[in-house]
């Protein structure tokens, strides 16, 4: 109804673009790690899932397979979206061309892990609650 790419096409996309994205496999979409049944799927509807995934199933499977976490598709959905409201924001440091954050061991190399280091009051066994 809204024209969304599916899994398979938006890797097709970001490949093109030069990411590094893996696809996923039919059996990874069909048996997933423990997630949703699609066993009582008749073979037409068992065979759109696997051919042209919608994105939202094909990317919870993606972070289902990988433990929990958004890695290939859903993981530069994610960023993208984020970096699109920050881009898009009139507050944003993005827009101070004389801004340089201060976090972190080296002011000069700041990562998104001193961002996260900073925000959890410096506590790592914040950072990665699952022991992750």
């Amino acid at each position: 109804m809204l024209r969304l790419a599916t899994g398979q096409q938006m890797v097709q996309l970001l490949k093109s673009r030069g990411v590094s994205v893996k696809v996923l496999t039919k059996k990874q979409l069909r048996d997933g790690n423990g997630g949703a049944d699609v066993s009582r799927l008749n073979a037409g509807e068992l065979d759109a899932v696997l051919t042209r995934t919608p994105l939202w199933f094909y990317v919870l499977r993606e972070a289902e397979i990988n433990r929990g976490r958004l890695t290939g598709v859903g993981a530069r959905l994610v960023a993208e979206t984020f970096h699109r409201w920050i881009e898009a924001s009139r507050f944003s440091t993005i827009r101070d061309p004389g801004f340089r954050p201060q976090l972190g061991p080296d002011p000069s190399t700041f990562r998104m892990s001193d961002l996260l280091f900073f925000a959890f009051e410096g506590k790592p066994e914040l950072l990665a609650p699952l022991g992750d």
